[in-house]
This record gives structure tokens, C-alpha cells and sequence, in this order.
């Protein structure tokens, strides 16, 4: 089993950085519309899709936002960790089949609080920036491991 463990906030330094890659898939994007809500045919209709200006399916916006959530709830801070906010700008689309690595860069600290301060960048396979920004959170107090749950597939009909 896979296991997370975070980086305490006593622990991270200025410069700390990490990586989080994920593959979107075709039951990724479904899924997302239903959980979502958001059924823009720019997402689910290739017809619909190839007459835009991207000529082609891709990705909620905020699926890659909610990529950088979870490199931020299972690898930087880790878990534990408390989002207070995120600034994101995309750059270019994500399509159905890309792999996008986020990395999260330590930028600041304010030890009063335990916040920190992240810089976010999202590239795919090609290395091609798709997103950017920064997030504030708040780092837990103290080490944890934990074994990575084993989500249950689900189907789609």
C-alpha cells in the first residue's frame, strides 16, 4: 500500500518544493462534469468541441485546480494541511490523454500561524506551462504517515 506523509511546518524551509503528476482520463472528465455540475460541451462533446477555438475536447479548468489541491492535501504540506486560498491562471488547455505534473515551491512562512505561502506551476507531458499561481495554507503542527487510501472504482453507465 502507498503511503503520505506530510512536511510539518517546523520542517519546511524556503525553497522546499515537490511534484504531483496525474493522467486525465475520459472517466476523469464525466466524472467531474457530474460532480461538478459544469456540462460545457466544450468538455463532452467532440462535435461541439472541434468547432471552438481549441479544436477539441479538454478539461474543466478546475480539474487541474483540483490537481494542485490534492499535491496540496498529499505531498506539500501534506496531510493535514489547511487551504485558505489560491490564485490560478490557465494557460493553456488540458486535454483528454495529458499528464500534468504540478509543482509546489515553498515561497513564504509566517510563523505565528503556521501559514505558507506556495508557488504553483502546472505543466503537461511536453513541458508546456497550462497553469500557474499561488496558494496560501496552513502547514500541521506535526509529522504524520499515513497509508494512502484505496479509493473504490467506479463505473460509469
Amino acid at each position: 500500500m502507498a503511503v503520505m506523509e506530510n512536511i510539518p511546518y517546523n520542517e519546511l524551509e524556503i525553497g522546499t518544493s515537490a511534484n504531483y503528476r496525474k493522467s486525465l482520463t475520459e472517466e476523469d472528465i464525466v466524472l467531474f462534469a457530474k460532480i461538478s455540475g459544469d456540462v460545457n460541451p466544450v468538455h463532452l462533446d467532440d462535435a461541439f468541441a472541434r468547432e471552438t477555438l481549441f479544436k477539441g475536447r479538454i478539461a474543466h479548468g478546475m480539474w487541474t485546480g483540483s490537481v494542485i489541491s490534492a499535491a496540496v492535501a498529499t505531498v506539500l504540506p501534506g496531510p493535514g494541511t489547511i487551504y485558505l486560498e489560491q490564485n490560478l491562471q490557465f494557460r493553456r488547455p488540458v486535454r483528454p490523454g495529458d499528464e500534468i505534473t504540478v509543482t509546489l515551491t515553498v515561497t513564504g512562512k509566517e510563523d505565528e500561524k503556521r501559514r505558507v505561502s506556495l508557488d504553483c506551476q502546472v505543466v503537461n507531458q511536453k513541458g508546456e506551462l497550462v497553469a500557474k499561481g499561488d496558494a496560501r495554507v496552513i502547514a500541521p503542527d506535526q509529522k504524520v504517515r499515513l497509508d494512502k487510501p484505496e479509493l473504490p472504482a467506479i463505473t460509469i453507465g
